[in-house]
């Protein structure tokens, strides 16, 4: 349903539609008129007076012809996309926070005061082994945590961010470079949907939006925005998840970077940005004890869980957080290998264990 809490929404939506005026020519705007509709009905020469210079004065001249705030409006109901405003209470408290803001928010799923407590997790799109198992660990122990995940639903580190989260229970949040309406990839239509369920899928661009490169980089001021501190699993120096680093330390927000192989390319960013001051993340409580975030949630299920019988206590001696296969396992322990797969599958239930890749286990306590 879409949410409709102030009278200006229909005209933060037109100005939306409007190439070239943004948030700063948005607050030119509601700094000089005493309301946006004031400012999508001014004359050219109220418009000249607002300090907008003329080349935004034309295209909003000339976007008032074809565009109807009510019917914007009326077009998100349709389509069940909220949007939310400046004007709104309910805007992100975290975002309104940044130098700024989005004029408009379109949201598909819903907001809630739980995403106040927010990391954002990115990375690579050709991330490593090493890299999805990182982020799937972060992803899932922050979430157990009740700290939304935030990310951008590419390719690679960003979509496990979001699966592992859904799968783990929590919240999470993808900020897009196109309209909430637009799936890209096309092949993440399924989780883009999970996300709907269990979160929300955010843009500052309007319906219909397509992905474009040059959009990319500037919503990665938004996933910051959204977060107290953003974490780099895996990036190349080019990586535009170096980007969302900077962004995040204009907005004031905590950088923190896993270390990885100092030979691999997908290492680099991470590495480089703890030369440079970054948190080094080792577990999940380097961001939850730097953000002050640790009494958010008490871990119970992993902390309760404990081995009941002696091959689940020879399991958990052999295993890791670094994958172990189950080949290894059985010859190690010396024990049918029914036996060994059965206790596996039985202690991935209690949460003592997870599945890595193949048939690999990592310990999760």
């Amino acid at each position: 349903m879409t949410h409709v809490s102030s009278p200006q929404l229909p005209y933060y939506l037109a100005f939306a539609r409007v190439k070239g005026i943004g948030p700063a020519r948005i607050r030119l705007l509601t700094n000089h008129f005493a309301s946006l509709e004031d400012a999508w009905n001014a004359n050219l020469f109220e418009l000249s007076g607002s300090g907008l210079d003329s080349k935004s004065i034309d295209a909003l001249w000339n976007a008032r012809k074809t565009i109807s705030p009510e019917q914007e409006l009326a077009r998100a109901h349709k389509a069940g996309i909220s949007a939310l405003c400046w004007e709104d209470a309910d805007y992100p408290r975290l975002l309104r926070e940044i130098a700024d803001p989005p004029p408009v928010l379109f949201v598909k799923g819903a907001l809630t005061p739980a995403d106040n407590w927010a990391v954002a997790l990115v990375g690579t799109r050709k991330c490593t082994v090493y890299g999805r198992e990182v982020a799937e660990t972060l992803a899932t122990e922050l979430a157990r945590n009740n700290i939304t995940v935030v990310s951008g639903m590419a390719r690679g580190i960003d979509a496990f961010v979001h699966a592992a989260s859904l799968k783990a229970g929590g919240r999470t949040i993808a900020v897009l470079g196109c309209g909430v309406d637009v799936v890209y990839p096309p092949e993440h239509r399924r989780l883009a949907q999970q996300i709907v369920e269990q979160g929300a899928v955010v843009s500052d661009y309007p319906i219909g939006t397509p992905p474009d490169a040059m959009n990319f980089p500037p919503r990665n001021r938004i996933i910051s925005g959204l977060s107290l501190g953003v974490v780099v699993i895996e990036a190349d120096e080019r990586s535009g998840a170096l980007i969302t680093t900077e962004f995040a330390a204009e907005q004031n927000r905590e950088v923190f970077a896993v270390p990885g192989n100092i030979f691999n390319r997908a290492s680099r960013g991470p590495n480089k940005l703890i030369q440079t001051g970054a948190k080094m993340v080792l577990d999940v409580n380097s961001i939850l004890e730097e953000l002050n975030l640790s009494m958010v949630a008490e871990r119970l299920e992993l902390s309760q869980a404990v081995p009941d019988n002696d091959t689940e206590r020879q399991l958990m001696q052999q295993l890791s957080r670094e994958p172990t296969a189950t080949d290894e396992l059985i010859r190690a322990l010396q024990l049918p290998a029914d036996v060994v797969t059965a206790t596996l599958a039985m202690m991935e239930l209690k949460g003592l264990v997870r599945q890595s890749t193949g048939t690999s286990y990592i310990a999760l306590i």
